[in-house]
């Protein structure tokens, strides 16, 4: 464009004003028109463009969207998984601790009850042992009592009166 007014210059120079005159305003109604459709064409390209540049912008978000949610469910994950194993080892710990309070309260009360002479559950245990073994003793002795009684009789041998008392009282 600008070779061409050098160009128109030089011919006016040569042959004379006028001429030059008409030639340049010519060329430059011609220059700005071509300036003119030359950005009509750019903003018609840039629209036929924009809207596939606008879709494929649309599509690479889409796509990066799925990642970073796909990432950060993986790391949601990951950390929830760390925070459970957590809670347990808390929750573990936590429990011996639990255990070893209540067997330090066990031991105290123990002694506590053993100073004021409270027995304790073993020495009740085995106490209720020889009352079943006694127990079971005398049962063993009373079916026996009945029969030599039964054979005294038949032998003809009286009972002194001092026996049956005490089995009435006992009876009673």
């Amino acid at each position: 464009m600008v070779k061409k007014l050098k160009q128109m210059a030089d011919k006016q120079a040569t042959s004379g004003g006028r001429l030059f005159d008409s030639a340049l305003a010519g060329t430059v109604k011609d220059s700005a028109q071509q300036i003119w459709l030359a950005g009509l064409g750019a903003f018609s390209k840039a629209q036929e463009e924009g809207g596939k540049v606008f879709d494929a912008l649309v599509k690479e978000g889409v796509s990066l969207q799925r990642k970073t949610q796909a990432v950060a469910e993986e790391k949601i994950g990951e950390v929830t998984s760390r925070m459970s194993n957590m809670a347990g080892d808390v929750t573990a710990k936590a429990g011996q601790q639990w255990d070893k309070l209540e067997s330090i309260f066990e031991e105290r009360v123990s002694k506590a009850l053993g100073k004021l002479g409270v027995p304790a559950s073993k020495d009740v245990a085995a106490l209720a042992k020889r009352i079943d073994e006694l127990s079971a003793q005398v049962a063993k002795l009373s079916k026996a009592a009945p029969a030599k009684a039964s054979a005294a009789k038949a032998n003809g041998v009286a009972k002194p009166a001092t026996k049956r008392a005490s089995a009435r009282k006992t009876a009673a």
